[in-house]
């Protein structure tokens, strides 16, 4: 059933698979609403190392009915969606038309990996509770302030930073920011790219400079080193 976005969002719970995810789950404190796993699993180190709560034993196919994976590892958790507090908003992601699942969970395992604040996901991206998105996050999710809103929402939001928008065609070279001063990024989606919302919300554009008749960057890749070069500049305290 939380295989679709409307039952998840309904039951505000996602499925989370394989040791790694539920590790990550385990020490963020998250108590899972449902647990799976199986005989061979518990006998394993990994079993052992949870110290598995009170969940379900189930046979091998049952799990595989159970799992999105083609090779499920033995353990499926159903865990409520982390209410992580946004303490500061001087670094916040903005995920605009970003479609593709496995962009958007890189973008997520980035930002928690960049020490963003706070990362916002705009109509028209894919599901950040998705199977295929909490996977390629790798427990981003856990870490990360993270929330759905619409462009008022999200205007509202990030209305006293500055916003850049992530843009091949940008004037400006995305190191020559100053990502010490509180700022947000957009990061638009390969096919379409920014939305009209998106573009008017962005008072400048930063693109990334590269050798000529290159083929531009993925949008995973892309935002990545401009969160990169943020936190870059904040580590060593330098003003561009």
């Amino acid at each position: 059933m939380l295989h679709r976005r409307r039952a998840r969002e309904e039951h505000r719970q996602f499925v989370v698979e394989g040791v790694r995810l539920v590790e990550e789950a385990h020490r963020a404190g998250i108590t899972p609403a449902l647990f799976f796993y199986t005989a061979a699993f518990a006998k394993t180190a990994a079993g052992q190392r949870l110290g598995l709560p009170t969940g379900v034993v189930v046979s091998d196919k049952v799990l595989a009915s159970i799992s999105d994976t083609v090779t499920p590892q033995g353990v499926v958790a159903v865990v409520p969606f982390p209410q992580i507090d946004v303490v500061r908003r001087s670094l916040v992601l903005v995920l605009d038309n970003v479609r593709d699942p496995g962009n958007v969970g890189t973008l997520l395992r980035s930002a928690a990996a960049a020490g963003v604040d706070e990362v916002l996901v705009a109509p028209g991206s894919a599901d950040p509770y998705s199977p295929k998105v909490v996977r390629a996050a790798m427990g981003a999710h856990f870490r990360l302030a993270l929330g759905e809103a619409d462009w008022p929402a999200i205007a509202a939001r990030v209305g006293d930073l500055a916003v850049l928008l992530a843009d091949a065609a940008g004037e400006l070279p995305y190191d020559r920011h100053n990502w010490r001063t509180p700022s947000a990024l957009i990061v638009g989606g390969e096919a379409e790219g920014a939305s009209a919302e998106g573009r008017a919300l962005a008072a400048q554009r930063v693109h990334i400079p590269m050798q000529r008749d290159s083929e531009s960057l993925n949008a995973a890749v892309a935002g990545s080193v401009i969160l990169f070069e943020a936190a870059h500049q904040r580590r060593l305290n330098i003003k561009t």
